[in-house]
This record gives C-alpha cells, sequence and structure tokens, in this order.
C-alpha cells in the first residue's frame, strides 16, 4: 500500500477512536441520597435513585452520552462541581441568583416552593412565618431557606441540620418545634409513615419558591446545550411528565 494511502488511513483511524472516546466519556452526576422523590439512596440496590435520576439518565440517553450518579450531601454539590469532582448536579436544587453567579443551569424542571412540620399533636393552622415567632425552627444547610428564615429575625433560632430526614425525626420526637423544607420532599416522607408524629401544615402558604433545574460548570456551555436541547425534547414528547407522574408528582 502506498505510503500516503497508509497514512490516510492511520489519521482517519485516529479520529474515528478520539471521536469514540469524547462519546464514551462517562459525566460524574452529583445527587443526595436524602432527596426523595428527587433523589434518594435505594438500600436494596445501593444505588441513588428518584426524579432527577431517572431525568438526567433520559436526558444522557437522548444526548449520546453516559452518566454515572454518585450520593453526596447538597451543601456539597456545588463545591464538588466547581473542583472538578463531578461534573452534573442533579438533585432538588433550585435555580437562584447567587447559584447563578457560580455554576450554570438547564431550563427550570419542576417548580414549587417551601412546606412547614410540626409534631402531629401540635393542631395550630400556622399560615406563615409570623406564626411562629420565638419558636426554634429547623432548615437544610445549603438550600434557599436558611438565609431567608434567619433574616426576618422572628425565631429563637435556626437549627441547621445536614438532611431533611434529620429535620423530620427531631420534630417527630418533639425535639424541634418545627422545621421547614421542599414540600415534595416532606409530603413523600411523611407519606411513607416513617415519621409517625410528624404533619405537613396544609394551612400554611408557601413563600419561598423556585425551580430546579440540572447544574454544570460555567466553562461547560457545550455540555449544558446538549442537556438543554434534550430536556426540551422530553418535555415535548411528554417524557419529563411520565418521570414526574412516576415518583407521584404532577
Amino acid at each position: 500500500m502506498p505510503f500516503r494511502k497508509i497514512a490516510v488511513v492511520a489519521l482517519f483511524t485516529l479520529l474515528t477512536c478520539l471521536g469514540a472516546k469524547a462519546e464514551d466519556k462517562v459525566f460524574k452526576v452529583g445527587a443526595t441520597p436524602t432527596g426523595i422523590p428527587f433523589t434518594f439512596l435505594d438500600t436494596k440496590t445501593n444505588t441513588i435513585q428518584g426524579v432527577m435520576v431517572d431525568l438526567i439518565q433520559a436526558i444522557a440517553s437522548d444526548a449520546g452520552f453516559k452518566v454515572e450518579v454518585e450520593g453526596m450531601t447538597f451543601s456539597t454539590l456545588i463545591p464538588s462541581l466547581t473542583a472538578n469532582k463531578i461534573d452534573i448536579i442533579s438533585a432538588a436544587m433550585y435555580i437562584t441568583p447567587a447559584r447563578k453567579e457560580v455554576i450554570d443551569f438547564s431550563g427550570p424542571v419542576y417548580t414549587y416552593g417551601e412546606g412547614l412540620i410540626v409534631p402531629k399533636s401540635d393542631g395550630k393552622d400556622y399560615a406563615a412565618f409570623a406564626d411562629l415567632k420565638g419558636e426554634a425552627v429547623g432548615a437544610q444547610k445549603g438550600t434557599a431557606y436558611v438565609e431567608p428564615l434567619q433574616k426576618t429575625g422572628l425565631f429563637s433560632d435556626v437549627k441547621i441540620y445536614d438532611n431533611i430526614p434529620s429535620i423530620l425525626a427531631d420534630v417527630n420526637t418533639g425535639r424541634l418545634k418545627a422545621g421547614f423544607a421542599d414540600k415534595p420532599i416532606l409530603a413523600y416522607n411523611i407519606k411513607q409513615g416513617t415519621f409517625p408524629d410528624v404533619r405537613l401544615v396544609n394551612s400554611y402558604v408557601s413563600t419561598i419558591t423556585g425551580s430546579l433545574g440540572i447544574g454544570v460548570r460555567k466553562s461547560d456551555g457545550e455540555l449544558l446545550a446538549r442537556i438543554d436541547a434534550s430536556l426540551e425534547k422530553l418535555r415535548k414528547d411528554g417524557t419529563v411528565g411520565r418521570i414526574l407522574a412516576k415518583w407521584g408528582l404532577d
């Protein structure tokens, strides 16, 4: 075979291999193990499951890349992303102005507000923060609820917890007067019957609403574009709606 032809074949083979490697790249996805139904640790399979896991897997399948989901505490998600320990955040994370200064988000996935939980023995119809003036309340570290609760100056203490089940546990045992967290997560946990002495206050009106988004580094604009394109496609063909319905969400 002539040298020139050999060189062309070799170059084609190299480019083909490089292209295959690009497509074979596995993106590490950060998700929390305690945000059911959005993300949670399935103890039977020892894997992270939930709405945002199903969604990022569907997006990856459509966009032509692979993902590997890793469990980590909520407050470490953004630091892990910016430190290149993970490549994508797919969890119950609000798109907020403060977070958008650090990372980029996809289009909105699901919108909701905070819920209020109290001991089941407390039958008061709380409607707003002011109804709990002087009480100690709890919130999850790193969430969009902490700062607004602290800034009100209404509460004797705003206790910070690593995860939502810990808030539920302290309200369940009466160690905490009330807790604020993602309403769908609170509702799902209570529905499972794991915290029988807690109730979600139906009279309470959410004031800190937001939309979930998938997060990436600001330097990963191409990846974000692929995620957004697939997310929009999956929204239009009903896949997003089916994933939400699977986990009991509207």
